[in-house]
């Protein structure tokens, strides 16, 4: 890699100013705090609640791509859109794993948007974590971007693997490290005690079953960050719009879990297309990589993602609506396994 590459690689280009980073940090635990006080009586989520903070999180992250887009010009905007887009696809395959654990849990109707809840908090945490260290790698690695596609491909190659074998995921509790830890150090009460995590029993304290499936939504948000986050740095180099693009694409994950439950059981084609977009980003990424050393070879602009991105979803939306169209009401087909 020549000298000014690597300067290059040094001094990642962000419009995250300090205020602007301040500014977003605090909207978003706005939100939290916002969720967590909507979520604080357990209840039954209507269609109506659900569509209603559905739009709510739709619309503001646009309406924020839009004044990006206004700000700092139609590059940013078009990779803040991008990325986003790439998130949102990725955060459903995640409710369908949600929606495997509180069915495997047992997980009453009136808790499961608290469940939801914490699961998104963990995972915003996580995705700041590794989104710092894609960043300092970034800085400090002149190969970080073959990393990160090498991540990107093999995530994709094991997503295709298991839908061409029709390998069906499932949820075994009893097998799980994180719940089988748990319980090795304090006793678990066989009933759900409202939202409380711990409970007294015998004189000592026992857990919940929420505090096992919390645990296990959080063991989960582990896996997802690893192959979400470089996804996205696929798309823009700004730590600062990776962070949006991946604060936007969680915060609304709570109400779209209620408006989707139903539909996530039709897209039996997901796992193709999101092996398809994930090793598109890791070549990108890897082209990427190879630019920097041989000035020759391609990169593929972030307009052609995006198209690249939207073709794909929209072909495997209305494949497995097709492929899903005679089932009978309430069928839950099992969408091919991705971890």
């Amino acid at each position: 890699m020549t000298e000014s590459s690597l300067l290059a690689a040094g001094a990642l280009s962000s419009i995250g100013t300090p205020t602007l980073w301040a500014v977003t940090i605090a909207g978003v635990l706005a939100l939290l705090v916002l969720d967590f006080l909507v979520t604080r009586r357990p209840h039954e989520v209507s269609i109506r609640e659900a569509l209603g903070w559905s739009a709510f999180y739709v619309a503001l992250p646009l309406a924020f791509g839009a004044w990006i887009w206004s700000r700092y010009g139609s590059q940013q905007g078009v990779e803040y859109l991008t990325g986003y887009l790439v998130e949102k696809s990725l955060s459903v395959d995640n409710l369908f794993v949600f929606m495997l654990l509180l069915a495997a849990f047992a997980v009453p109707a009136v808790l499961a948007q608290r469940v939801l809840l914490y699961g998104i908090a963990g995972a915003l945490v996580l995705r700041a974590v590794f989104i710092a260290l894609g960043a300092a790698a970034l800085q400090t690695l002149d190969f970080a971007f073959l990393i990160f596609a090498i991540i990107l491909i093999a995530t994709a190659v094991k997503l295709l693997r298991d839908a061409l074998s029709g390998h069906e995921q499932e949820v075994d509790i009893n097998k799980m490290r994180s719940v089988k830890l748990l319980r090795r150090f304090m006793p678990v009460v066989d009933e759900y005690q409202g939202t409380r995590m711990t409970v007294r029993q015998g004189g000592r304290r026992a857990l919940t079953p929420l505090a096992l499936v919390v645990v296990a939504v959080l063991a989960t948000d582990v896996v997802f960050a690893v192959d979400s986050v470089p996804a996205v740095y696929g798309i823009t180099e700004d730590p600062y719009l990776v962070f949006a693009t991946n604060a936007f694409a969680l915060l609304g994950l709570r109400a779209l879990y209620f408006v989707l439950h139903a539909a996530l059981s039709r897209l039996v084609h997901l796992s193709y297309g999101l092996a398809i977009i994930l090793a598109f980003i890791g070549v990108k990424l890897g082209l990427h990589w190879a630019h920097g050393i041989w000035s020759g070879v391609p990169e593929i602009p972030t307009l052609a993602s995006l198209g690249v991105i939207i073709g794909v979803l929209v072909i495997v939306t209305l494949t497995s609506l097709r492929a899903t169209r005679n089932a009978p009401p309430g069928d839950k087909e099992v969408v091919a396994g991705r971890h």
